[in-house]
């Protein structure tokens, strides 16, 4: 076994501890908002059944998020996919959530 590989430096692992760790503190801010009382969950859904076209929209979300899902996982022409936009998107989540969480103490 000829394995070359070096290990990480030291800077190289705590940039990957600290993306992680946004894209933690994002997950845990969003799944406290969302499944509180009177969260982000009953609000929504107390919209998608209040009226017909809260309903409808529901086959529409599908959609979309279909679609969103087909084009970042796809490649364009020889480039690299779009794989790396949703942790990016998490972890300013997370600087949001810490940010609340530094200023008034919770999220």
């Amino acid at each position: 076994m000829n394995n070359r590989s070096k290990p990480d430096s030291l800077l190289a692992t705590l940039v990957a501890v600290g993306q992680f760790s946004l894209v933690l503190l994002g997950l845990i801010g969003l799944s406290v908002e969302f499944f509180r009382d009177n969260g982000w969950l009953k609000q929504l859904l107390s919209k998608l059944v209040s009226s017909p076209a809260g309903l409808a929209s529901i086959p529409i979300a599908i959609v979309v998020v279909y679609f969103l899902n087909r084009w970042l996982v796809s490649a364009s022409h020889g480039t690299t996919s779009k794989g790396d936009l949703p942790m990016y998107i998490m972890m300013a989540i997370g600087a949001y959530f810490l940010f609340n969480l530094v200023t008034s103490g919770s999220f």
